[in-house]
C-alpha cells in the first residue's frame, strides 16, 4: 500500500542507497543531485518512516564465512494461512530470510543456511510442522542484486521505458 508518491528526489536518493547504503552518506548524494545534505537526510528520515525504506542490512557471503550450505526452500502454503506461516517461518533456527509469493504453488520462498546435511533437514522438518510443505531445496552459488532502475533518475525515463 502506497503513502505517498514519490518524488524525482525521493527515488534518486533509494537508488543511491540500493546500491551501496554503507559507504554513501547524506553529503555524498546531496553533491551528486545538487541539493543539500540536510535534505537529503530529511529525505532519508521520511522515507525510512513511510516505510518505504525498511532498513539496512549487511549482505553476507555464507560461504567465505564457513557456511556452505545456504539454500533456497520452496514452500507452498494453504493462501489463507501464508502471510502467517511466513511470519513464524523466519523465528525457525537458520532461516534468514522468508518471503511470500503470489501464486498458489511455491508460494512461500524460504532462504536457509545450515552448518551441515543434518540441519538442513531439521529446518525443513521444522517449517512441515509449521504447516509448510516444503515442495523443493537448491544450494544458493551466488546472489547478484542492483539497484531498481526506475529510481535511477528520478523515474524521468520511465516515458522510454514503456514505449
Amino acid at each position: 500500500m502506497r503513502i505517498r508518491d514519490l518524488d524525482d528526489l525521493d527515488k534518486q536518493i533509494v537508488y543511491a542507497l540500493q546500491a551501496e547504503a554503507r559507504h554513501t552518506s547524506s553529503s555524498d548524494i546531496a553533491e551528486q543531485l545538487d541539493v543539500s545534505a540536510s535534505t537529503v537526510r530529511n529525505r532519508i528520515q521520511q522515507l525510512e518512516a513511510d516505510g518505504v525504506i525498511r532498513g539496512y542490512h549487511a549482505d553476507v557471503d555464507y560461504e567465505r564465512a564457513g557456511f556452505q550450505l545456504f539454500t533456497l526452500i520452496v514452500c507452498t502454503a494453504p493462501i489463507p494461512e501464508r502471510e502467517e506461516l511466513a511470519e513464524r517461518a523466519v523465528e525457525v533456527s537458520g532461516v534468514v530470510e522468508v518471503q511470500e509469493v503470489m501464486t498458489g504453488e511455491g508460494n512461500v520462498l524460504v532462504r536457509a543456511v545450515g552448518a551441515d546435511g543434518d540441519d538442513l533437514s531439521r529446518i525443513g522438518e521444522e517449517l512441515d510442522e509449521l504447516g509448510l510443505k516444503v515442495t523443493g531445496e537448491d544450494i544458493v552459488r551466488n546472489t547478484h542484486r542492483h539497484p531498481y532502475h526506475r529510481f535511477e533518475n528520478g523515474g524521468t525515463d520511465d516515458e522510454k521505458d514503456d514505449e
